[in-house]
């Protein structure tokens, strides 16, 4: 009789053991999925960018610097328009391909792109920036990533959040990056909003760094968003942070 329950309990813990290893699978697929397509996405988004930024930004400003020394006879208040229309197309571009891709963070470095961001807030919003000594170049994916994570995360405070400040803080641990975004907003509830493409965003590009994630929301008092990618390519045994 031992023997049989003896069997019985090996036969359902080898049961227990292979589903493990099946949801393991499976997640693993799925965030293998996830990565695949991000990096098809931001593929497709650097070949536009680059073409709008080197092809049609090029060309634009061609035209300007020529139309700058077009002798108009006199029609000075043509030229001035045409002028004018030809900056705002220039800058229109410039911030399309920005928009798609961030085309110059390669050269730039992440640090100097997203002080760029918050330049182009500051009549907007307060945002603050805070990066440890010890920061260094990491892979051009998880900045790109990063950069974006950001740059969603702004943009849904000014959009939703009616918020006055933003902090940004990155900052490299022994064992991993750990990025910490937050706001003095309205705040949500995660459970009401998750399904927005705003926080699907987020939440996609987080899971394509393998990272862990929380959110730490107060309502009436702001949103606190904490990311910690690992150094190694190993996918961490938590998707979120307790």
């Amino acid at each position: 009789m031992s023997f049989i329950l003896l069997a019985y309990r090996s036969f359902i813990k080898r049961i227990i053991e292979e589903k493990n290893v099946q949801h393991e699978a499976e997640v693993l697929h799925q965030k293998n999925l996830v990565l695949e397509n991000i990096k098809a996405q931001e593929a497709e988004r650097k070949r536009i960018a680059v073409m709008i930024h080197d092809d049609i930004g090029n060309r634009l400003n061609i035209l300007s610097l020529w139309l700058n020394n077009l002798d108009t006879k006199g029609d000075e208040l043509i030229k001035k328009n045409i002028t004018t229309q030809m900056s705002s197309l220039i800058d229109s571009s410039r911030s399309i391909s920005h928009s798609l891709y961030p085309v110059n963070l390669e050269t730039v470095g992440l640090v100097l792109y997203i002080e760029e961001l918050i330049a182009n807030l500051s009549g907007r919003i307060n945002i603050s920036l805070s990066v440890s000594p010890k920061f260094q170049k990491k892979d051009i994916f998880i900045e790109v990533q990063l950069y974006r994570i950001i740059q969603e995360f702004t943009t849904n405070v000014l959009k939703h959040s009616e918020a006055s400040r933003v902090w940004i803080y990155i900052k490299d641990n022994r064992d991993n990056l750990g990025v910490v975004i937050s706001d003095n907003g309205e705040s949500f509830e995660y459970e009401e909003v998750k399904k927005g493409m705003g926080i699907k965003n987020i939440e996609s590009r987080i899971k394509s760094m393998n990272a862990a994630h929380k959110w730490k929301n107060v309502l009436g008092k702001g949103s606190r968003l904490i990311i910690k990618i690992p150094y190694t390519n190993e996918f961490p045994n938590q998707s979120s942070i307790n």
